[in-house]
């Protein structure tokens, strides 16, 4: 049997992370993982997505080229090189991450754990004893009840990267964050897309404002839209909605959200939370069985790759002695990397008014900004969440070009226990998107 300090189950951005972190500590460290290593987020989630989305991108520019005093002719989308690309660049940052295994002396185990006894599991036929355990087996897509699904050859978010053709029709069911950004990325391709959503709306993580101009966007596209609808079976080609609507497809996708992996933590007898669908963690993610931690999707909260990659970082240093503060779950960006792009963090103003904050909201839109207007990317605002007596920053909202790095620039004030004045009074260049941040904050000073 091998002995490790720390024994991870889970490769993916919370399990590798904190590895690297453990290791880094002085500790003997070995990951087991049953799939490829980086987890869904790097095998098929974030980075596939968000290499087929630079595509769009590039479309996109070409459009706005072509309106503004230039000729350039797409003759040819080569799908089948973009998911080699796609490949290319999985493969590139999976070798990042084996050589930052070799280069701390961690192990990595590729195969099934299956528990054995406390803090032992097997691998293989292979014992693997850790003084403490860190799980972080992540989630899987969910796939909700639906007539005539299982007699259907449809694609999950674990699967949907596996296509190497572009469909002519395309119906995605749910219209979450993943749904909406690959949505977006085929019809950017030139598929037909539509979103069918059984809740009142799509996206209803968003801002409401931010909400408003995505579903906006996605029509003018040509995206339709489905909403409160009613599914009531699903054919070897079409979906059917109650009243008789149909919806045909080449291919369909069930992105109807993500369950947690929870055999382990029932092999090993865990507490789960009230609602019995998370592991129940303290404060420094420790589980309910003594030197077994828990993160990332298996606990809630933030269910997002910086969200596991933040805990599994704090997780590290409480099994090595260095207790500190858990993630601050407001403090975790939550992206949308479609066009424009949002993201946000922090409470909204409703949260802010019932946590009892006298609230002050601020919101400038990009055509009042210059670089926005000679780039011709002027969807979008800025929106900062304040408060009147000290003018503490509580949150932000930023739909606009470049909006998921932008946002950063309040977060880390934020961070750092800034406030608006901050923002306000520092010297952003001229001419940058990142004066409307200092514009916003501006205008809740002169408040």
């Amino acid at each position: 049997m091998s002995n490790f300090d720390i024994l991870i189950i889970g490769a993916g951005p919370g399990g590798y992370v904190a590895a690297e972190e453990a290791a880094t500590l002085g500790n003997s460290v070995a990951v087991i993982e049953k799939n490829a290593i980086g987890g869904c987020c790097l095998n098929v989630g974030c980075i596939p997505s968000k290499t087929y989305l630079q595509y769009s991108h590039w479309l996109s520019g070409v459009e706005a080229a072509n309106k503004n005093g230039m000729t350039i002719t797409v003759e040819n989308i080569d799908f089948p090189a973009i998911v080699q690309r796609k490949n290319r660049v999985v493969s590139t940052l999976q070798g990042g991450i084996h050589s930052t295994f070799k280069n701390n002396g961690i192990k990595f185990i590729q195969g099934e754990a299956k528990y054995v006894r406390k803090n032992t599991f097997e691998v293989d036929g292979k014992e693997y004893y850790g003084k403490k355990i860190l799980l972080a087996t992540g989630g899987r897509p969910f796939v909700p009840g639906i007539d005539g699904l299982d007699q259907v050859d449809y694609l999950t978010t674990d699967t949907f990267f596996e296509m190497e053709e572009l469909p002519d029709k395309f119906v995605t069911i749910g219209g979450g964050v993943i749904a909406v950004e690959l949505a977006f990325a085929l019809r950017k391709f030139g598929v037909e897309v539509t979103i069918i959503e059984v809740a009142s709306d799509i996206l209803l993580t968003l801002d409401h404002e931010a909400r408003e101009i995505i579903k906006n966007k996605l029509k003018s596209i040509g995206i339709q839209i489905e909403t409160s609808a009613t599914i009531q079976k699903v054919t070897n080609q079409k979906v059917v909605l109650a009243g008789h609507k149909e919806f045909l497809f080449d291919e369909l996708l069930v992105a109807a959200g993500r369950e947690q992996n929870l055999d382990l933590p029932h092999a090993i007898g865990l507490e789960l939370d009230n609602s019995n669908r998370f592991v129940s963690v303290d404060e420094y993610y420790e589980t309910s069985e003594s030197n077994v931690f828990a993160i990332g999707d298996l606990i809630g909260g933030q269910t997002l790759a910086h969200a596991a990659s933040a805990e599994g970082i704090k997780a590290a240093r409480a099994m090595s002695g260095k207790k500190e503060r858990p993630v601050n779950p407001h403090s975790i960006p939550r992206p949308l990397f479609i066009e424009p792009e949002v993201s946000a963090f922090g409470l909204s103003e409703e949260e802010a008014e019932r946590a009892g904050y006298d609230v002050i909201t601020e919101i400038m839109p990009f055509s009042f900004n210059g670089r926005a207007i000679a780039s011709d990317e002027t969807e979008g605002f800025v929106k900062i969440i304040s408060e009147a007596r000290y003018r503490e920053i509580l949150g932000g909202v930023i739909v606009g070009s470049q909006g998921a790095d932008l946002l950063h620039q309040i977060l880390t004030v934020y961070e750092s226990e800034g406030t608006v004045d901050e923002l306000a009074n520092t010297v952003f260049a001229h001419p940058t998107l990142s004066e409307l941040i200092q514009e916003t904050a501006k205008h809740i000073v002169k408040k």
